[in-house]
C-alpha cells in the first residue's frame, strides 16, 4: 500500500507558518481555500477519483491528518478512503428552466462555513450535477475545499490544474507505484522557507528559524572575493529596507470606516462573474501605460465605490479601502510545492476618487510604491513567529493587523489554454482565499484560457448581497474601455 511504502515519512513536523494558518480558524472565519470549477459535461465519480489517486494523493499532505500535542502540530499519514472526500450531488431544476446559478452559489456559501473533519485529511470535493448557467448551458460543477495549512492559493491552484490534461482525449493513466509516488512527494514538499528568493537579514533569519546554509543559498555562494564588498553592501541595503518596511507594516493606520468593515458572524455569501476577455484588459492597460493588475485593481475599487454609494454611504475624496494582497515568494520551478510560501502586502484602494482614470493612475502609483519592498517577506516572517507563539498571543497580534484592513484580495494567473478532465473541458474556475480575524470580505481574480473572472465572498454581518458588488466589476472596466477609445483621459 502507498502509505506503508512511505512509512519513513508517516509523521512530519508542521512548519511554524503552516501552524499559524492551522490555528487561525474562528467562528467568524474558517481558514479554507474554496474553489468552484465548471465542467462542460459530466465527469463520473470514478473518473474524478482516478484523477485524484493519480495526481492528487501523490502529495502526502492530502493523505495526512493533523495531530497536535505539546510539541506542536504534525502531519500524520493514514489510509485515504476517497468516499470520505468526494461527495456527489445535484441541483434541482427551476420550473421555468432559468439558470440555477443562485442555488449553486448558495451551496458554495453553505460549504464555506462548514468545517472540515479534523479526523481526516483536511480537504473535500463536491461533484454537482445539473448546473444551468446564465448562458443557458448545462454544466457540472466541482467545489473544492482545502484547509490553508496544507498550502497557499498559488500552490493549490497549481496542484488542482495538474489534475487536468491539455487534450480532451483521455490518456491511458496508471496509478503510480509507491516508489514513484514517494519520489514525487519528496520533490514537491520542500520546506517553504527554502523556496524564498529574496535576501534577508540575520534578524529575519532568526525570526523565521532559517539556517545559515539557507542564507548562503539565498544570497548566492561568493566564488569571486572581489565581489564580496558588493555583496556585503547589498545586504546592508536590504537590512535597512527591511527595517523600514517592518515599521511601515506595524504602524500603518486603519483605513476608512465603511459598511464593509465590522465583526463577521460566520454566515457566508459568494458570487462570481462571467469572464472578461483578457486580451481587452491587456489592451486597456497598454493604452493607459498601466499593468493588467493596475486595471483589475482599479475596477475593484470602482465597484466597491459604486456599491457603497448605492447603499447611501457618503464617500469622501480621501476614502481608502485597504486590501491585503498575497504575494508569491516561491522560486520559479516546474515542480509544484505545497506549504505556505507567500507574504501579504497592504494595497490601499482609492475608493474616494470618482474619475475612473484618476483612480487607475492612483492605483498604479500605489502599486509601484509596493514594488521592490520587502513587505511581503516581513509579513511572512510575522506568520513564522506567530506559529511558534502561544495561540492567545497569535490571536491578539493577528487581530491587531486585521483591524487595519477591510478585505483580502488575491490575483492568481492560471493556464491560458483549455484543460480537460476525463474528456470534459474546464470552462470556468474561481478560488477564494479565507479572511482572518475580523475581515469579512474576500475578492478573487483568476485568469484562465483567455478570460478573467472576479469572485467575492462576504460575511452576512457586512454584505448580504454580493451579487450587487460582483455585477459592477464589468461596468467599471467598460468605463475605462470607453474613455480609452474616446481619448478623453489625455
Amino acid at each position: 500500500m502507498l502509505s506503508k511504502a512511505l512509512s519513513a515519512f508517516s509523521r512530519k513536523k508542521m512548519s511554524t507558518v503552516d501552524t499559524a494558518w492551522l490555528r487561525m480558524d474562528s467562528d467568524g472565519n474558517l481558514m479554507m481555500i474554496v474553489g468552484v470549477s465548471m465542467l462542460s459535461k459530466p465527469v463520473s465519480v470514478e473518473g474524478l477519483k482516478h484523477a485524484l489517486a493519480l495526481r492528487f494523493l501523490v502529495y502526502s499532505r492530502f493523505r495526512s491528518r493533523v495531530v497536535t500535542d505539546l510539541s506542536g502540530s504534525w502531519w500524520l499519514e493514514q489510509e485515504v478512503d476517497l468516499d470520505n472526500h468526494v461527495v456527489h450531488t445535484a441541483l434541482a431544476s427551476n420550473k421555468d428552466k432559468s439558470s440555477n446559478k443562485p442555488a449553486l452559489q448558495q451551496l458554495v456559501s453553505k460549504l464555506s462555513q462548514q468545517p472540515l473533519d479534523p479526523e481526516k485529511p483536511l480537504w473535500q470535493m463536491h461533484l454537482v450535477d445539473n448546473c444551468l448557467g446564465e448562458d443557458g448551458k448545462l454544466r457540472q460543477a466541482l467545489i473544492i475545499r482545502i484547509h490553508h495549512c496544507i498550502a497557499d492559493g498559488v500552490a493549490l491552484v497549481g496542484v488542482f490544474m495538474s489534475m487536468f490534461d491539455e487534450s480532451k482525449d483521455e490518456p491511458e493513466h496508471q496509478v503510480p507505484t509507491p516508489r514513484a509516488a514517494a519520489a514525487s512527494s519528496a520533490a514537491a514538499e520542500e520546506n517553504p522557507w527554502e523556496q524564498i528568493m529574496l535576501p534577508v537579514t540575520a534578524a529575519s533569519i532568526k525570526a523565521i528559524d532559517l539556517s545559515s546554509n539557507v542564507l548562503l543559498k539565498t544570497l548566492g555562494m561568493v566564488t569571486d572575493m572581489d565581489k564580496l564588498p558588493g555583496q556585503i553592501s547589498a545586504l546592508g541595503h536590504t537590512a535597512g529596507q527591511l527595517a523600514i518596511d517592518a515599521i511601515k507594516l506595524t504602524t500603518m493606520e486603519e483605513d476608512s470606516r465603511t459598511r464593509l468593515k465590522g465583526k463577521p458572524n460566520g454566515i457566508k455569501h459568494v458570487s462570481w462573474s462571467e469572464p472578461l476577455p483578457l486580451a481587452e484588459v491587456k489592451a486597456i492597460g497598454k493604452a493607459f501605460g498601466c499593468s493588467i493588475n493596475d486595471v483589475l485593481m482599479a475596477s475593484v475599487a470602482g465597484a466597491l465605490r459604486a456599491y457603497l454609494r448605492e447603499k447611501g454611504d457618503s464617500i469622501e475624496h480621501d476614502c481608502d479601502v485597504r486590501v491585503m494582497v498575497p504575494v508569491n515568494l516561491r522560486k520559479p520551478s516546474r515542480r509544484q510545492k505545497l506549504g505556505n510560501a507567500f507574504g501579504l502586502v497592504p494595497l490601499v484602494l482609492p475608493v474616494g476618487l470618482e474619475d475612473p482614470v484618476a483612480r487607475l493612475f492612483e492605483v498604479r502609483h500605489r502599486m509601484n510604491e509596493l514594488k521592490g519592498s520587502y513587505t511581503a517577506l516581513v509579513a511572512m516572517s510575522v506568520l513564522g513567529v506567530l506559529g511558534a507563539t502561544p495561540k492567545q498571543v497569535q490571536n491578539e497580534i493577528q487581530n491587531y493587523f486585521t483591524r487595519k484592513a477591510t478585505a483580502v484580495m488575491s490575483n492568481v494567473p492560471g493556464p491560458q489554454q483549455p484543460l480537460y478532465l476525463a474528456g470534459s473541458q474546464l470552462d470556468q474556475c474561481m478560488f477564494w482565499v479565507p479572511q482572518s480575524g475580523d475581515i469579512g470580505i474576500g475578492v478573487s481574480i483568476l485568469s484562465y484560457n483567455g478570460g478573467v473572472q472576479f469572485g467575492i465572498v462576504t460575511d452576512d454581518a457586512l454584505v448580504k448581497d454580493p451579487d450587487n458588488i460582483i455585477h459592477r466589476f464589468a461596468p467599471e472596466f467598460e468605463k475605462l474601455v470607453m474613455l480609452a477609445l474616446m481619448g478623453e483621459w489625455e
